[in-house]
């Protein structure tokens, strides 16, 4: 079994340990086991909770230490650095670590290659002294940079809502002020005058009364969270993607969709799989990899919901508007033209802003709309 892995292991250029580890399923404990025994040095395993020094971890260099297969672990009271090596008796890499620290005193422990790695990958991926030595401390970052993005992206769609509902007093009291107008011109129906100038108070009050909730909602569109919120708590998402996931097990092919949102929606879509690594503390990690991927999910569900609250916004300002266009043509159609006719052309001007203004809270948003999918089935199908 052995030489036909360590033939496994030339022709694909893996490390043995990893063919023995993954295909013929030799523990971990084992393989360290024998490689203390050959090497007769102590092992260490990886573990992101050890405190590396900084002045250990300055200027080296990633690549290079992967090639040769070691890494600075510990630094002693009395100065003696622990070395963790793929190869402790390799002579060239024993140099290496004298070119970087110099004559100090060194301890060589037997480490597997995974081990190596995944402590150049934890430690070395910013500079030293930024982050605390782990890949969680940048992994929950970026789950706070995505937190915060969706808690603005909700203010946005609660001024979204103040928006609509504003609209419904609006809406309101030119009902009100419509009716008014109809008890004053029929002749049909006789109101007394204080009922009908009653009615068109009230309507009046409504409607002025809500105006300034309105314009604030929308005033506020040219603050943060804007329009540009989708697109830049999308380019916030993917960095912390290409940065600390490998989007190239996502499982899969999928059409290319247009918008930035959509396809980043996409590259989530078959990612999150519960991982079991060993040791232990690397399952920390993976799990903590999990829980920015779901908050990735929710991020990217919280900017749908926006848009799509968006788009119900603009399209009850249409909906009105086409209400009020139609209302007031009605009027001056029964009732003919008059002096009261102001008011109808007042009414079909108004309308006519609100189906403008509709538009332009629901236009640039159509086009995201458009990349979502319909069904659970077309969901389900990617």
């Amino acid at each position: 079994m052995l030489a036909e892995a360590a033939r496994a292991a030339v022709l694909r250029k893996v490390p043995l340990a990893r063919i023995l580890h993954a295909e013929y399923g030799v523990e971990r404990e084992n393989l360290l086991a024998a490689l203390r025994n050959h090497y007769q040095c102590a092992s260490i395993e990886y573990d992101e909770r050890l405190p590396i020094p900084p002045e250990l971890l300055a200027g080296l260099p990633g690549s290079r230490l992967a090639q040769s297969g070691w890494f600075p672990v510990i630094k002693d009271a009395d100065g003696t650095v622990v070395i963790a090596a793929c190869d402790p008796s390799d002579a060239a890499m024993r140099s290496e670590v004298e070119e970087f620290f110099g004559p100090a005193p060194f301890e060589f422990r037997v480490a597997l290659p995974d081990a190596i790695a995944w402590f150049i990958q934890d430690f070395l991926h910013d500079k030293p002294g930024l982050l605390i030595g782990t890949e969680r401390t940048g992994l929950a970052f970026w789950r706070n940079t995505m937190a915060q993005w969706r808690t603005r992206l909700a203010c946005y769609r609660t001024d979204l809502a103040r928006a609509r509902t504003a609209l419904t007093f609006v809406r309101t009291g030119l009902a009100l002020a419509a009716i008014s107008r109809t008890f004053l011109s029929s002749e049909r129906f006789v109101v007394h005058s204080f009922l009908a100038y009653g009615v068109l108070g009230v309507g009046l009050f409504l409607f002025f009364g809500a105006l300034p909730t309105y314009l604030r909602v929308r005033r506020s569109r040219m603050t943060p969270p804007r329009h540009q919120t989708l697109v830049e708590v999308s380019g916030a998402t993917l960095s912390f993607l290409e940065n600390y996931q490998d989007l190239e097990q996502t499982e899969g092919e999928k059409k290319t969709k247009e918008t930035m949102l959509a396809r980043l929606g996409d590259l989530l879509g078959n990612y999150c799989t519960i991982l079991y690594p060993s040791p232990a503390s690397r399952e920390r990690t993976h799990l903590a990899r999990e829980r920015n991927v779901l908050a990735a999910q929710r991020t990217i569900a919280g900017c749908y919901r926006t848009i799509y609250s968006r788009a119900r916004t603009g399209l009850a300002f249409i909906r009105t508007g086409v209400s009020f266009v139609s209302l007031g043509i009605g009027l001056i159609g029964y009732f003919g033209l008059g002096f009261k006719s102001f008011f109808d052309a007042m009414l079909i001007v108004i309308g006519l802003l609100m189906i403008i203004d509709g538009g332009l809270w629901y236009l640039p948003v159509r086009k995201e709309q458009a990349e979502l999918p319909r069904t659970r089935s077309a969901v389900l199908a990617g």
